[in-house]
């Protein structure tokens, strides 16, 4: 099983920084309950009302499957368009890096 990278990106009109973060913890806990789940890095860019985050989980499988529970989940936000990537991950590299996998 190899682990992926998942890279998700949409626009979004708030809220951001800190009023996102007392808003979002319930959010933010229930996602460390996904199967395969291992980390999350929350993104957001206010000046060009975007949001998204990079993720690592397990394998494929369970990366693809967040995706899809996550953009139903987002459509309820009003969230028309969700922009997803997956990528392997190079542990040798990333390590010399500093990167935690």
């Amino acid at each position: 099983m190899s682990r992926k990278l998942l890279q998700i990106h949409f626009s979004f009109n708030g809220p951001f920084g800190e009023e996102m973060s007392r808003q979002l913890v319930d959010l933010a806990r229930s996602i460390n309950e996904e199967p395969g789940f291992i980390w999350k890095i929350w993104t957001e860019n206010e000046k060009n009302h975007e949001a998204g985050g990079i993720y690592l989980f397990e394998s494929e499988e369970t990366a693809l499957a967040y995706v899809k529970k996550h953009a139903a989940r987002l459509k309820t936000f009003g969230v028309e368009e969700v922009i997803f990537k997956l990528f392997d991950v190079n542990a040798t590299l990333t390590g010399i890096n500093h990167g935690t996998l």
